[in-house]
């Protein structure tokens, strides 16, 4: 509950409006587990992991607040205040062995980043993974060096689209538009991983269950929703569920019932 100093390690540019913060972290945490970032006298933020490894956890974030605003004023070696993990994590164990498919859109892609770098650096614990990120437009791509490293792997199957334009490596079209593609009826055992804004999250899952899905084998997260992280604000709260206790992700056949 207390926030905790932690040293920015490093700092990246994505776009002009996203940065990942590099923050010295050496706890376990589980995959699409969030922290509340914080500002003494600025606020604080939930923000999900985008990337870890020996000794530092990753935050992308957009400039978007006050806190985020005050973030982004910092550097290498200045401190940022955590508090955290937070929520539920993908079931990351049962999708090994299997075949997987991830689809996202923005910055959506950055709480999965961690599951796609999980089978990307283990590759025999997974028969294929079926990626699918789609991008408002040149500009607003994240992560390129891990796009063309994914894309490299010889069970990763890519694609890498933008809403209304093209670029050398991206198909024109919303992300819905490319999952027929994904071969489900040649899947024995297969999960999906869907992570973006609620509506292109609720067309993509209709989208799969479209091309033979399995609504039990569809996993969403609701990264929008969470305020405080401890279900006291209600700011997360879906009927008689709150995002930020119950969740973020959520079966299909529980995240039916939530969308709005």
């Amino acid at each position: 509950m207390l926030p905790e100093p932690h040293q920015i390690l490093d700092v990246v540019k994505e776009t002009q409006a996203e940065y990942t913060f590099r923050v010295a972290y050496d706890k376990p945490t589980q995959y699409n587990q969030f922290f509340q970032l914080s500002i003494p006298k600025v606020g604080e933020a939930p923000i999900s992991v985008s990337g870890k490894g020996n000794g530092y956890l990753e935050f992308t974030m957009r400039k978007v607040g006050r806190l985020t605003e005050g973030v982004f004023g910092l550097d290498k070696g200045d401190t940022l205040f955590m508090r955290g993990p937070y929520g539920n994590s993908f079931p990351v164990a049962d999708f090994e062995g299997k075949d997987l498919v991830v689809i996202c859109g923005g910055t959506g892609m950055s709480p999965v980043k961690t599951v796609l770098t999980h089978f990307m650096d283990h590759p025999e614990i997974s028969k294929s993974v079926h990626f699918i990120v789609g991008f408002k437009d040149i500009n607003s791509v994240l992560f390129t060096d891990a796009l063309k490293t994914f894309s490299e792997q010889p069970k990763f199957r890519t694609t890498y689209c933008l809403d209304n334009s093209e670029a050398p490596g991206f198909h024109k079209g919303f992300v819905t538009q490319y999952i027929k593609n994904v071969p489900f009826a040649d899947f024995d055992d297969y999960n999906v991983a869907i992570v973006g804004p609620p509506m292109m999250m609720g067309f993509s899952a209709q989208e799969c269950l479209k091309n033979g899905a399995d609504p039990k084998k569809i996993w969403v997260s609701f990264e929008r929703r969470m305020s405080c992280a401890v279900g006291k604000c209600g700011h997360c709260k879906i009927n008689d569920t709150y995002v930020c206790l119950d969740g973020p992700v959520f079966n299909y056949t529980k995240a039916a019932h939530l969308f709005d």
